[in-house]
């Protein structure tokens, strides 16, 4: 799976191993964290209640599921920048923040070379909270626009008690790329080839045979769940439906495959099921655009909760039960931070029934029974003493609609006349990373249309760069130009102008790159990274001042890129100016404390032996931490700070020490660090996926592995 190798056998054999574990801690609820194994919640425990409110897998037996091989079950993964994490069983970057009034955060993240993208992910605790919250920020650090997925992947306890809470608005779930489509909580036709059509609720886990997942086609409300009955406890997700739409259950069956692969993943903790929730995805594939030096930032809530049963709505305060059960009416909240003389409410087309005023204490419920007398619409509202709207719930009502249909495959690209949809199925195709059709196809078709045909030149020329094709990207940028620019040059979008910079840049032409970089900083869209861009060349010139106005003018229109923050770091220092800067880092560390160019700045300004120690532990000395520190510091022109950090760092695999050969002025080092970086492959296979790394590589031109390692990045 380019550009990692894969593993496709296991040993089999058990072993005792030590983990390096980060544990939290509140009165409510205790936390255990697994930066060895891709940054996980290996075990979140419900202190009120003295179970595990998610699935606790006692030991490490891994299967071969991941996308790279190795994944084991049990805990919250956290599946980026596509499905089935690359690095769900690699180390991942952390590092602790303790806030003020007993706040604790720690943050674990990676740079990942799939996609060049970075994720820093936030593990937040509170006092006075029975909930642990995820604060995710996935950054592009590239110069062309990428794509991402996320789905956090909680597994709660499987067998007959179970059942997924999903929203009452959820009447329809799809399969993966919406391939299939079923009625939910009953299903009445046929689903993963099983016949429902008798009308089997597969919100149960007993009533599902085979392997399966389904995905809420939508849903307006903010949580979905999981319950045990015989535990009387269960797992609920919090998070704005905005920005998380994804709702999906994946279970293995409890079928004679289904517990074949539960022996294959524990020893004894029997069966579970993932409830997945996705961020800025409804499916699986479904992924979605980060521009260039684009951050997006997104909170995610998992929380235990108890007694309720199916709830029918959650916030970060409470939940709310109000079901109609044997000709009575059950109401129900439960506590996730303190309540104190809140009132619940409950009505009938705006007549009250029932008020009553509560106390809880987080991970307390309470509970009351009415009869059901009463066949209009009820309302259940919580509020504060002082008449503040906590959480509401009216019944829903269910539409008599029919269900959606299932994703159709598009035509092919000889079949469509129209550029406009030629674009935006090659955009869907590139943004799906469809395994079947490339979306190339229908960006040429289209420019064979029409040869200036402005956003798919722009679309060819964006993949010829990103394959490291300066000469097609710039021919492509040129094309669309002369459209953007027949009439005159200053057209509202600076796209074209961003990437003709950006190749003339790869290509040598510093002069040209300036010009066109300066063009695109009068379009809204760009002005951000073009700005960044000059700030770039003008450090490499040398001129500091310019550097730091033009880096400055960057940030105010991007305050979230911290390669930007490094070199302001370096431009105030290089200005006389070294405690400002300082200071600066310390202020960004706060918001990215995992930030690689924060902390390389914060060493190349004071080396100190703290800051050395903080560089190497944010880094964990890994490979592609490495690459990516070198590729920045040659961007902005630190040609001997890129050699001496590679060096601090002492990275031992391949690319690392290619990047340390090419940069050595010594023949013979250059020699024994390219044959060391052949023994290196073999131990840990990486291989070049960035464009710093192609250009590293092509300064290698005697070297028989470069050569090689090239060869695989364009095949």
């Amino acid at each position: 799976v380019y550009p990692y190798g894969v593993i496709d056998t296991l040993t089999g054999e058990r072993e005792m191993r030590d983990y390096q574990a980060v544990w939290m801690e509140n009165d409510f609820i205790r936390i255990m964290l697994l930066p060895e194994l891709g940054g996980r919640i290996h075990r979140a425990y419900d202190k009120v209640k003295q179970r595990d409110f998610v699935y606790y897998n006692e030991v490490v037996k891994p299967a071969l599921v991941g996308l790279l091989g190795p994944w084991i079950s049990g805990g919250i993964e956290f599946n980026w920048p596509q499905h089935h994490r690359p690095t769900t069983f690699m180390p991942v970057d952390f590092s602790i923040q303790r806030g003020e009034n007993g706040v604790q955060t720690v943050w674990m993240g990676e740079a990942e070379p799939m996609r060049g993208l970075q994720v820093m992910t936030g593990f937040t605790l509170y006092p006075d909270r029975a909930l642990i919250e995820i604060t995710g920020k996935v950054f592009n650090g590239n110069a062309t626009p990428r794509h991402f997925l996320w789905w956090a992947n909680p597994a709660v306890k499987g067998g007959d008690a179970h059942q997924s809470v999903f929203p009452p608005d959820v009447t329809a779930v799809f399969d993966h790329g919406k391939r299939d489509v079923s009625a939910f909580p009953i299903a009445t036709g046929t689903y993963y080839k099983v016949d429902y059509s008798a009308g089997v609720d597969i919100s149960r886990y007993k009533n599902v045979p085979v392997p399966t997942s389904y995905m809420a086609e939508k849903s307006d409300y903010d949580f979905v769940g999981a319950y045990h009955h015989d535990e009387r406890g269960g797992l609920l997700h919090v998070a704005d439906h905005h920005v998380s739409p994804g709702k999906k259950q994946w279970s293995w069956g409890y079928g004679d495959f289904g517990q074949a692969w539960d022996r294959n993943l524990t020893d004894e903790n029997g069966p579970y099921i993932e409830l997945m929730t996705g961020v800025y995805t409804d499916n699986q594939p479904d992924f979605t655009w980060l521009a260039p030096y684009e951050e997006k930032v997104f909170v995610q809530n998992f929380l235990p909760y108890s007694e309720l049963g199916m709830v029918q709505n959650a916030n970060t305060q409470l939940a709310l039960k109000l079901v109609r059960e044997s000709e009575q009416l059950q109401l129900g909240v439960y506590a996730i931070a303190p309540l104190e003389n809140i009132v619940v409410e409950l009505s009938a087309e705006k007549q009250p029934l029932y008020e009553t005023q509560l106390t809880l204490k987080p991970g307390e419920s309470w509970q009351h029974t009415l009869p059901e007398n009463d066949a209009r619409r009820l309302t259940i509202k919580v509020k504060t003493a002082d008449n503040q709207p906590l959480l509401d719930y009216s019944e829903h009502t269910t539409q008599q609609t029919p269900l959606p249909e299932p994703a159709c495959a598009p035509a092919m690209p000889e079949e469509i006349h129209n550029g406009d949809e030629l674009y935006f199925i090659g955009q869907h195709l590139e943004q799906y990373n469809h395994a079947s059709r490339y979306a190339a196809d229908y960006y040429r078709r289209a420019i064979a249309l029409d040869p200036q045909d402005y956003r798919n030149n722009v679309a060819l020329g964006t993949l010829a760069f990103n394959c490291a094709d300066w000469g097609l990207a710039e021919q492509c940028a040129r094309a669309a130009l002369l459209r953007a620019h027949r009439l005159n040059k200053n057209p509202r979008d600076g796209e074209a102008s961003m990437l003709l910079g950006s190749a003339l840049e790869r290509q040598g032409d510093e002069a040209g790159a300036w010009d066109c970089y300066y063009k695109a900083s009068w379009s809204g869209n760009c002005r951000d990274a073009a700005w960044w861009a000059l700030s770039r060349l003008a450090m490499k010139r040398g001129d500091t001042a310019d550097a730091l106005e033009k880096v400055n003018t960057s940030l105010q229109f991007n305050a979230s890129n911290h390669l930007a923050m490094g070199l302001k770091a370096l431009a105030l220092a290089d200005s006389g100016r070294a405690k400002e800067a300082q200071a600066y880092i310390v202020v960004c560390l706060e918001q990215y404390p995992l930030s690689y160019p924060l902390h390389c700045a914060r060493w190349m300004i004071a080396p100190g032996d703290e800051a050395r120690a903080s560089l190497l532990r944010v880094t964990g000395r890994r490979g592609i931490n490495g690459s990516l520190l070198a590729g920045w510091l040659l961007s902005i022109g630190q040609k001997q700070a890129a050699k001496e950090v590679l060096e601090v760092l002492d990275c031992q695999e391949a690319l690392p020490m290619l990047w340390r050969a090419s940069l050595s002025d010594d023949a013979n080092k250059r020699q024994r660090l390219i044959a060391e970086a052949e023994r290196c492959h073999v131990r840990k296979v990486r291989f070049p996926n960035t464009l710093d790394e192609v250009q590293m590589l092509q300064t290698l031109s005697d070297s028989a592995f470069a050569r090689y390692l090239l060869g695989c990045f364009w095949y």
